[in-house]
């Protein structure tokens, strides 16, 4: 195995873990903006009030994106088996 080849791998691994992780992390972020926006609007300074409508949301996101997830990590790893099959 060359530098190159693993380089390859490590780069695709990344790229397919960013792109299958992307709407959890947009949801998330987009809820957090909105209840930042309440915190500033009505001056309520809870610390704890963002953390759970967060969690929930990406529990909910997990249960409805997981299966599309799982599939990308799939596809990589069948990735990764099959060139290294081809290497032997």
């Amino acid at each position: 195995m060359t530098v190159e080849s693993f380089l390859d791998v490590i780069q695709s691994g990344i790229y397919t873990l960013l792109f299958s992780i992307t709407p959890v992390l947009a949801l998330s972020l987009g809820v957090g903006l909105l209840i930042g926006i309440f915190q500033a609007v009505t001056q309520i300074n809870e610390q704890t009030l963002s953390f759970v409508p967060k969690i929930f949301v990406v529990f909910i996101s997990l249960v409805v994106f997981g299966g599309w997830i799982l599939n990308k990590m799939m596809d990589y790893l069948v990735e990764i088996f099959s060139y290294y099959m081809n290497l032997v």
